[in-house]
């Protein structure tokens, strides 16, 4: 797979040193709204791995699960994700449930991983009138989402406090939490000596803290290897 996206804005995000910022969650935790907002004001690109997911193969992601199963859309998960992890100055908003499979941390360390943890309660809230999310079919009342979410989130609990940094829903607006996230990157961000120039390690995390598949600019892109020497866990 290939990928293009048009040129991102140029915007004071040098202290990122172009490393991608991966947000993970729940489903409706609002990684996708946050993420388009967050990736304007860093001039960065947005991408979401599940539209990418659909645009790859041309079924909504609804019918995959009803066709091919959930083992099958974590496979095309993951290679979504080897591949997005391949590039630059991007925002990717990721799919609840990617933190469950191993291989996929191997690609989401390659940029900061940032959980967007927002209380069932919420959740529910968001989610009460939405079909469009394959696990939550048979969940139609609101005790059956509850239970639904709780059981998810005990599952996935473990995976999100890998993240780098940990973003805890205060009631915060789209913007301020925007705010809130670059400047707890920032607070956390600090050349790192044992690294050549211009690479960045990050601090330990705190509490406080549609583009299509065709292709991304080949000055974006980066060897699948070393990424982890930009962002090492201190």
């Amino acid at each position: 797979m290939t990928m293009t996206i048009a040129p991102p804005v140029t915007r004071n995000s040098a202290f990122l040193k172009r490393t991608n910022l991966y947000l993970i969650g729940m489903m409706g935790a609002g990684k996708t709204t946050i993420g388009r907002k967050l990736a304007h004001r860093l001039g960065y690109r947005f991408l979401d791995t599940d539209l990418l997911i659909e645009q790859t193969a041309n079924r909504s992601i609804n019918e995959l699960f009803a066709t091919e199963g959930e083992a099958a859309f974590r496979t095309l998960e993951t290679q979504v994700l080897a591949e997005v992890s391949t590039y630059t100055n991007l925002v990717v908003a990721t799919g609840g449930g990617i933190v469950t499979q191993p291989m996929n941390w191997s690609y989401l360390q390659h940029g900061v991983v940032i959980w967007l943890d927002v209380p069932i309660a919420i959740l529910v809230s968001r989610l009460s009138n939405d079909s469009s999310r394959p696990l939550l079919k048979e969940a139609n009342k609101a005790v059956d989402l509850t239970a639904k979410l709780q059981n998810l989130m005990a599952q996935r609990a473990h995976h999100y406090a890998q993240a780098d940094l940990h973003i805890p829903f205060e009631g915060r607006s789209i913007s301020k939490t925007c705010d809130h996230i670059i400047t707890t990157l920032q607070q956390n961000i600090r050349p790192d000596p044992k690294l050549t120039a211009p690479q960045i390690t990050i601090s330990h995390p705190t509490s406080l803290i549609s583009p299509s598949l065709a292709n991304l600019r080949a000055t974006n892109r980066v060897p699948a290897c070393s990424w982890r020497g930009l962002w090492a866990r201190t």
